[in-house]
């Protein structure tokens, strides 16, 4: 299976919430759509991580001249701890 976009995850993510906060669903259900969530949790977490570390910022160097740089990224953070 091909790895899902962020927007999707996003939107799957959101309705999880939402069927939690009604609290109609019995415990086993509870548990499993929680679960999916916490995936689609660390899914978007990652494709924002991705995200950041393709972002290149603008700057001038010394000379005045306008440069590109990769953004910092903090490899904690970088959702690759599992």
């Amino acid at each position: 299976m091909a790895e899902m976009k962020l927007e999707k995850a996003m939107r799957r993510l959101e309705d999880i919430v939402e069927e939690l906060e009604k609290g109609e669903l019995d415990i086993d259900k509870s548990l499993e759509i929680f679960e999916e969530g916490v995936k689609m949790s660390r899914l978007c977490s990652k494709k924002l991580n991705e995200a950041e570390a393709k972002i290149e910022k603008l700057t001038r160097n010394e000379k005045g001249e306008l440069i590109t740089e990769l953004f910092p990224v903090d490899k904690e953070e970088d959702g690759e701890r599992e």
